[in-house]
């Protein structure tokens, strides 16, 4: 046993670490089917980490991935939230909530940009956690998007577009608490609040979104899945794998009370989870507690209640009977199903890269970056975290990697600059998180628009990739504000990068507008 504990694959902490989930992904876009693509990403790891050995390999894939992940109290508490959560919308789709917000919207919602805007003001609300956002955000706009011929695609990139960036700029979120712990020897939830001005990459994509929206711009294969909704085909490609999970919905007893009421006890839930598990009812602030937080007990134990709740509102409003809701059971489960086997397997590959030492990798590549290279190191740090997160399909695993090395770079140095360069990671890990399809917010937004998975990633890569090279570009200027010395503190504010950004992210889209009116105008109406 010691043996095996003291055991270092030979290709630990190099290049070789990264290719499991590169080969994965590569796969994954080329061959459009996601399983086959992550178990063969998951058995190169285990090669690699076995030096080739038969038995040594099939060991480590099952016992130290699949199942070490799946009895990981936090995956379990992620995966309890989600069976839970899949059990509230076929609940509400039951008892005619969704329907009765649908007949409501229908009659408040009258455009494609309506619905689409509808979508994502609710997805910035949503704004404690990203799980719960794309799930939700997708059960309940679903049936308005449908309706004006918003394809699912593009509803999976409002819903993306509007989780994690939100979640990242947002003080009271499972993410504020999850950067804050990282942050170690400093007050991390004071940096967190510091660095969402220069958290351009999430400011951008919010704005980017909003205008692609209002001035009904679409470009890339998002075009095509747009003109295709327009003449009736909301998914483009044969593949409906939720075609079948549509539940039977009570039209006439129904109220909109009833889709309202439950996410309400649901976010009210969840917050006070959050804070529970924090140590907030045991004399802890209200901000530390929810900077010390533990998000998978938070949301498991707020989810539960809301249940509980949920079921006998119901009853008591008598739309739904008790052997109902116990029907929705599993009903909701199933709905989750293929979310929960691609979380699975994506947790398993990054059990896999943590083994062959990518995060070592990693924080060596930064560590050896030269002086005279300072000033670009934001930019840097954000390409670095871009890639880590593609690769990993982990925003929190890139943060955990690379926040402590930017700490102790500049600690006690330059404050600007480390508050610019965590931003930078945090900006970059959701920038790679958005680009990868073994991201688990990734795979929430395809599972809560109903998407194809690889429709989603395909058709939002060229809107995340336009914004991450404007965000690249705008680090660039802000690194050299923040290194700079002798200038006057109103330089070296996160304002006058932000603006410059904004003004290119403008020129992008002018720019785009104006090749995309040499095609097929797209009627939006």
């Amino acid at each position: 046993m010691e043996e095996i504990a003291n055991y270092v694959p030979q290709m630990y902490a190099t290049f070789w670490a990264l290719i499991p989930p590169v080969v994965a992904i590569v796969l994954a876009l080329i061959t459009k089917e996601v399983y086959s693509s992550l178990f063969l990403g998951i058995v190169i790891g285990g090669l690699f980490w076995s030096n080739f050995r038969f038995e040594a390999t099939v060991n480590h894939v099952f016992k130290d991935g699949i199942v070490r992940v799946l009895t990981n109290s936090y995956n379990m508490g992620i995966l309890v939230f989600l069976v839970i959560l899949g059990v509230m919308v076929c609940m509400m789709n039951k008892a005619g909530g969704s329907a009765a917000f649908g007949r409501w919207a229908s009659a408040h919602i009258k455009t494609r940009i309506g619905a689409q805007l509808a979508s994502v003001a609710l997805g910035v609300l949503i704004f404690i956690d990203d799980y719960f956002n794309c799930l939700t955000v997708g059960s309940v706009m679903r049936p308005v998007t449908d309706k004006h011929q918003v394809s699912r695609a593009k509803l999976s990139y409002i819903i993306d577009a509007t989780a994690a960036p939100v979640c990242i700029i947002a003080p009271i979120s499972s993410w504020a608490a999850a950067v804050a712990g990282f942050v170690e020897g400093e007050d991390g939830f004071s940096i967190f609040i510091r660095a969402i001005p220069y958290n351009y990459y999430a400011l951008f994509t919010i704005i980017f979104m909003i205008v692609l929206i209002v001035r009904k711009i679409d470009y890339g294969p998002m075009r095509t899945h747009e003109k295709n909704a327009l003449k009736g085909d909301i998914y483009t490609t044969p593949d409906r794998p939720y075609a079948n999970a549509e539940n039977e919905v009570v039209e006439t007893k129904g109220k909109v009370i009833d889709l309202v009421f439950p996410m309400i006890v649901l976010i009210t839930a969840c917050v006070i989870g959050m804070i529970y598990s924090g140590g907030f009812f045991s004399g802890v602030g209200f901000v530390e507690a929810f900077s010390g937080s533990d998000a998978s007990v938070g949301l498991m134990y707020g989810s539960f209640f809301a249940l509980v709740i949920t079921i006998i509102y119901y009853m008591f409003r008598r739309v739904l009977k008790f052997s109902e809701s116990m029907s929705c059971i599993p009903e909701g489960f199933k709905a989750m199903v293929p979310a929960i086997l691609i979380l699975t397997f994506a947790w398993t590959l990054k059990a896999m890269t943590d083994s062959l030492g990518a995060k070592e990798f990693v924080a060596e590549l930064v560590k050896s970056t030269p002086d005279a290279l300072l000033s670009f190191l934001p930019a840097l740090v954000f390409i670095i975290a871009c890639f880590l997160a593609f690769a990993t399909g982990t925003s929190w695993g890139t943060f955990g990697m690379l926040i402590p090395i930017v700490v102790n770079a500049f600690e006690g140095t330059n404050a600007t600059m480390m508050i610019i360069s965590i931003s930078a990671c945090m900006a970059g890990a959701v920038c790679g998180d958005h680009c990868s399809p073994i991201s688990d917010t990734t795979i929430m937004a395809s599972a809560g628009a109903q998407c194809n998975h690889i429709n989603h990633v395909s058709t939002q890569l060229p809107y995340a990739i336009t914004v991450a090279l404007v965000s690249f570009v705008t680090y660039i200027i802000a690194g050299f504000f923040g290194n700079s010395k002798g200038l006057p503190g109103v330089m070296k504010s996160p304002v006058i990068p932000l603006v410059i950004g904004l003004i290119l992210l403008y020129v992008v889209l002018q720019v785009i507008k104006t090749v995309e009116k040499k095609k097929d105008p797209i009627d939006a109406e």
